[in-house]
């Protein structure tokens, strides 16, 4: 199958017009790019390129395998009566996988697994942990191991806003710090204190006290990585609740980013289960 990866930043563009409301997305992309020239600036040493930059802030997903299609759903359902495949069973699939979802005869469905490897801020964490039935999630420790990494997500739409007490007092325009910046600065302190207090109180406390306390330095916008595995059935649900225009972007981003995934498996063999349940 090969390894399939999917960042934010990649299908940004795409993405505005339905997360960032009347944001014109020419405008908002010169305003990334504005950014990212001024932090090249005031951080000289650094030759990251723009795309690079952008995928370095945002939560990550891949799918790193999974098991079953749409004949093992329908197959699945015909155990009531038979098994047998015939050219003109085959041909009913798609018919019957949308009766089986429409009628919320779901069973089926929990034949199949999506196995994904996330990289994702503390408040998607939360979100993906209220998902349980179903659902298989095990995630990187800030108490066993100290995270070297220091992975942040930043929220891209913050990028141009600047602070209202900046403002106020006037200066240079480009001399100005917007919300992005000031988070950006904000977790890279936070980070630092971080690895600080848990080299100092190493000595005193233990290792492991160290570890499991020093991490109240962590920020919400710090990232974890997680292994999350779905049947297909909650699959459907966490798409239903979470790539919904009532949740929270980052989540939301998510969601559609682990359905583009299943969507661009080789012979696509979840292509009939995506249009019996209508997700797009």
């Amino acid at each position: 199958m090969g390894t399939q990866v999917a960042v934010f930043g990649a299908y940004l563009l795409g993405m505005f017009k339905i997360f960032l409301g009347s944001k014109d997305k020419k405008n908002y992309m010169s305003t990334l790019e504005t950014q990212h020239q001024n932090w090249l600036t005031t951080n000289p040493t650094e030759k990251m390129n723009f795309s690079d930059w952008m995928d370095a802030s945002t939560n990550k997903v891949e799918l790193i395998g999974y098991y079953g299609s749409d004949l093992i759903h329908a197959q699945s359902a015909w155990t009531s009566t038979s098994r047998d495949l015939t050219e003109e069973k085959i041909g009913r699939v798609g018919k019957l996988l949308k009766m089986l979802a429409s009628e919320g005869h779901h069973t089926p469905f929990e034949k199949s697994s999506l196995h994904f490897l996330v990289t994702v801020d503390q408040a998607t964490h939360i979100h993906l942990l209220k998902h349980r039935i179903g659902v298989s999630i095990n995630g990187e420790s800030a108490r066993y191991k100290e995270l070297k990494e220091d992975k942040t997500y930043l929220p891209q739409d913050w990028s141009g806003i600047t602070l209202k007490s900046q403002l106020e007092m006037g200066g240079p325009e480009n001399k100005m710090i917007d919300w992005y910046e000031q988070l950006d600065a904000f977790t890279a302190q936070a980070n630092q204190l971080y690895h600080q207090a848990l080299e100092e109180l190493t000595p005193i406390l233990g290792r492991k006290r160290a570890k499991e306390s020093a991490r109240f330095f962590k920020t919400m916008n710090s990232q974890i990585t997680m292994d999350v595995m779905f049947n297909w059935r909650s699959f459907y649900h966490f798409q239903k609740l979470r790539n919904s225009e009532h949740a929270q972007m980052e989540v939301r981003q998510l969601a559609q980013m682990m359905l583009d995934e299943v969507k661009k498996l080789e012979g696509n063999p979840f292509q009939l289960t995506i249009e019996a349940f209508e997700l797009s």
